[in-house]
């Protein structure tokens, strides 16, 4: 799958490059809203890992913003678990939220969730755009 990991924590980046490279995706990696939008509109992804605090924005802001322009699957990960952050997230459009922290195996559980949708074209329709974006 190709990835878009928008996270703003180096250390989070790192791990999680390098976790989901070793599982073979191709990771793009935004550090904030700006950024990602900017991502979104560049290429297509299979899947959207986010964080929800962001620098420049927040996750759920950023997901109302760009969903309609992406039909990618996405996860937020937040340290905020509760019913209602959850409930946010999914109002937003994220078809998952994971509470950090996580461990791998509820990473893999997610990803093959999010791949299995992908192959069943998860019902959406909404527009996909594609371009070009450096690959980290």
């Amino acid at each position: 799958m190709t990835i878009l990991l928008i996270e703003n924590h180096e250390d989070t980046v790192t791990y999680l490059r390098r976790f989901l490279k070793q599982l073979g995706h191709e990771v793009v990696v935004a550090a904030d809203a700006m950024s990602a939008t900017n991502a979104v509109n560049a290429r297509r992804f299979d899947l959207i890992l986010s964080d929800i605090r962001l620098s420049g924005g927040d996750g759920w802001t950023l997901m109302e913003q760009i969903r309609g322009k992406t039909q990618a699957y996405a996860i937020a990960m937040s340290g905020l678990g509760s019913a209602d952050d959850i409930v946010r997230s999914h109002s937003v459009g994220y078809q998952d939220h994971l509470i950090k922290p996580f461990t791998p195996d509820k990473l893999r559980e997610m990803l093959k969730k999010a791949e299995l949708v992908g192959t069943r074209g998860a019902g959406r329709n909404l527009q996909s755009r594609s371009g070009n974006s450096e690959i980290i």
